[in-house]
């Protein structure tokens, strides 16, 4: 007889999705315009399409194929991605629009804003890579509403409160994403989870598909952290281009080289490859504004490299058994501390270079991530304390980590 396999989704999924869309749509009609003017902020069509269709593909294709690792959840880990993603930059465009809205009525929306709205999607994604596997797409769609939400949040306090750039509030994606991940896999925590789920394992096949997107993500990171820098500046995005790679390529050296050496048998591991060579990205993308030459870019991908690859070795292990945090993706060593790291960076080089308002930068600085800490880690838990009603039907053990509790495989099916 065949596995028993989660109930239909019929009765909670459709529903939402229905009236998610239904409700967008219609706020779209009423408020939503398209920016007529063929020039914005010195920025044209042509110049920043490609620019969009990068970051595009990062939230699509990049982030979507890197979470195919698991053995039997390859569909579920880039088809719910895709899904989330969409939401969520919907619901985005409209949060980012509030004020535009408040003062003249209507939500003007362009490339740039389309933009904004999917980096402030991709900060879900990392949050989501955290429960990967034990959650239901309802779950995922609830978590992206309400992480873009707490997101959106962070920024406008950032810049309120303490007169925050725009690029810097949005960089802090991977800082804001990790937390709240990882305080969300603490309240959902399963009992008995100190042991490997039954399928939560990575085969070579799967782990070529997520090698796949890490690819995609390691090239148009460049894209990624430059899109938003201010262009009037000559040579401010270019310098922000080459600080990338350069901090992405040291990262991609060093992770192999620790891999190895950490490894008991010598050989690379290639979980390390597919992560912990993005940590470079990571670290300099928060740290951007600071950063000026590229030997501060370099030596921000290689301190990174070292921090991910070994947190990603021993940490894990360790944040399952001492805080009972079951971090499907290890977000925390891809995205938690290279961004801790690229926001000490940008403290100190900024301290480097300004000796005399150092105090009250410092100050500063360290105000901006106490907010979006804190903010991260109480989203995160009123965020679990909604999913951990049953009424959502979250998927037994033993059904955790598998495509056939969601997905139609016709060929699989048992006849009677």
């Amino acid at each position: 007889m065949g596995p028993q396999y989660a109930p239909s989704l019929r009765s909670r999924l459709t529903p939402l999705l229905l009236f998610l869309q239904i409700g967008f749509i219609a706020i779209y009609a009423f408020y939503i315009e398209i920016e007529s003017n063929v020039k914005v902020d010195g920025i044209t069509f042509s110049s920043f399409y490609p620019e969009f269709q990068d970051v595009n593909v990062m939230v699509i294709v990049g982030f979507g194929f890197l979470g195919t690792f698991l053995v039997r959840y390859g569909f579920s880990g880039s088809g719910f991605n895709l899904l989330v993603a969409v939401i969520a930059t919907q619901w985005a465009i409209i949060l980012n629009g509030i004020e535009s809205w408040y003062h003249r009525g209507k939500i003007p929306i362009n490339l740039r804003s389309l933009v904004v709205a999917e980096m402030c999607t991709a900060s879900a994604l990392i949050s989501i890579g955290a429960v990967m596997g034990k959650t239901n797409p309802v779950h995922l769609i609830l978590i992206a509403l309400l992480e873009v939400s707490g997101f959106v949040l962070n920024e406008w306090l950032l810049q309120t409160l303490l007169k925050v750039q725009p690029l810097n509030g949005i960089m802090l994606l991977h800082i804001f994403g990790a937390f709240f991940g990882l305080m969300l896999t603490w309240v959902l925590h399963r009992k008995g989870s100190e042991q490997r789920f039954e399928k939560e394992k990575f085969d070579s096949k799967t782990g070529l598909f997520s090698t796949l997107g890490t690819v995609f993500l390691w090239m148009f990171w460049p894209s990624f952290n430059s899109v938003l820098v201010d262009n009037r500046t000559p040579g401010t995005k270019l310098a922000a281009i080459c600080s990338t790679y350069l901090a992405l390529a040291v990262s991609a050296v060093t992770a192999a080289a620790v891999s190895v050496l950490s490894s008991p048998k010598g050989k690379l591991h290639p979980i390390h490859m597919q992560s912990c060579m993005l940590a470079g990205g990571v670290a300099v993308g928060v740290s951007m504004s600071a950063v000026h030459q590229p030997w501060e870019a370099m030596t921000i991908g290689f301190t990174a490299a070292v921090v991910s690859t070994i947190g990603f070795r021993y940490l894990k292990i360790h944040m399952l058994f001492a805080f009972q945090c079951h971090d499907t993706c290890a977000i925390l060593s891809t995205h938690g501390l290279p961004g801790l790291l690229g926001w000490l960076a940008h403290l100190l080089i900024q301290i480097k270079d300004d000796h005399t308002t150092a105090i009250r930068f410092a100050v500063f600085h360290i105000y901006t991530l106490l907010i979006t800490i804190t903010l991260s880690l109480s989203m995160g838990i009123i965020t679990g304390v909604i999913l951990k009603w049953k009424f959502w039907r979250p998927p037994q053990d033993k059904k955790c980590f598998d495509d056939q509790a969601f997905w139609e495989f016709p060929h699989q099916a048992v006849r009677k």
